[in-house]
């Protein structure tokens, strides 16, 4: 009997370890090669003291570099840039500056679920054994948390009360991913309205989806130049884009996206200023104004393709309907390009 419950008081004391351990903000895989593109994904498990976290912001330590944070539904997201320490090599481009921190904003994470953050980059000129602070300051309504303790060197970090999350970079061969642009964007801030002011044929009645890449044709509007981008393995989320020409003398407006390859397609609008750039999902639709041009394009308004079940790859298709209030349904088909959109 007695060692009845010495075995289940050493049980309940392993388990609360495990608990204590599960408190903190911690990376769901600690470890990353040396000269590889990762995924580094954030576990948050809890809100603060019963609150929900309506706030999520990580600092990103030299040595991480070309970071592109992954969207999430119902959050609007903040890129901050700064200059880097060192120059780095990205595709035989010199970079000394990108992103420094990434802000999830405006959520609602309730204290009885668990969620994760996820930033993909590049860990570069990092020694072997070298261990990569990434603070954390988690933020619900007026009450903030922050997980940015770092022990020094030789220092146990277990009896801290709220350590920044680490990622230890290991020996190994640099994994051969291309650099996707942040779910298949990139962050250049480019403009995306083309104020033509042409106007072109009057056009009626809904038209088929064409081969991928081809001008599909609907009621007043032209639709083409679709393409997505490529994503890395295990990417749930990715781009899209297209250009919409309204020829017809009245506006119309791109209420919503669907794709069988997608659990949610979103619209998304990205804007960059003073050095920080936001990103937000277009609830009430996108404009396409009489005579005018709409580009959806890298660094400004682009699909937002959620819960893809199959990481796009370069050489396929993905299929869309674009829902206009005037035109009404288009089916698309978009090519699937490097993740340099080439």
């Amino acid at each position: 009997m007695k060692t009845m419950q010495t075995f289940a008081l050493a049980a309940l004391f392993s388990a609360a370890a495990i608990g204590g351990a599960e408190a903190h903000v911690t990376f769901l895989d600690k470890e990353a090669t040396q000269e590889s593109t990762i995924l580094a994904t954030l576990q948050l498990p809890h809100g603060c003291d019963g609150k929900a976290t309506t706030e999520v912001r990580v600092k990103l330590p030299e040595g991480f570099v070309f970071a592109k944070p992954q969207p999430k539904a119902g959050w609007e997201l903040e890129v901050v840039k700064g200059d880097y320490q060192k120059t780095y090599d990205n595709h035989g481009d010199k970079v000394k500056a990108g992103a420094v921190e990434i802000r999830w904003k405006n959520g609602n994470l309730s204290d009885d679920f668990y969620d994760t953050f996820v930033i993909q980059g590049e860990v570069s000129g990092i020694e072997a054994g070298t261990s990569l602070a990434f603070p954390v300051t988690q933020m619900c309504g007026d009450t903030v948390q922050a997980w940015d303790q770092v022990a020094k060197e030789g220092v146990d970090a277990h009896g801290m009360k709220s350590p920044a999350p680490l990622l230890k970079v290991v020996a190994g061969e640099s994994h051969d991913h291309e650099h996707g642009n942040m779910a298949g964007m990139d962050m250049t801030g480019k403009t995306g309205m083309d104020m033509t002011g042409k106007t072109g044929m009057d056009m009626s009645g809904m038209a088929a989806a064409a081969p991928a890449g081809e001008t599909v044709k609907a009621g007043d509007l032209e639709v083409s130049g679709g393409f997505a981008k490529a994503m890395l393995p295990g990417q749930p989320v990715g781009g899209g884009f297209f250009t919409v020409k309204n020829n017809g003398k009245t506006d119309d407006r791109l209420l919503s996206v669907t794709s069988p390859v997608a659990g949610e397609v979103q619209l998304h609008e990205m804007v960059t200023k003073d050095n920080v750039m936001r990103m937000r999902q277009l609830k009430d639709g996108i404009t396409v104004a009489a005579g005018q041009t709409v580009k959806l394009e890298p660094g400004n308004l682009h699909l937002m393709f959620q819960k893809v079940k199959t990481p796009f790859k370069q050489g396929d298709t993905v299929p869309v309907t674009l829902t206009f209030e005037k035109a009404g349904k288009v089916d698309l088909v978009l090519q699937v390009l490097s993740a340099q959109g080439k």
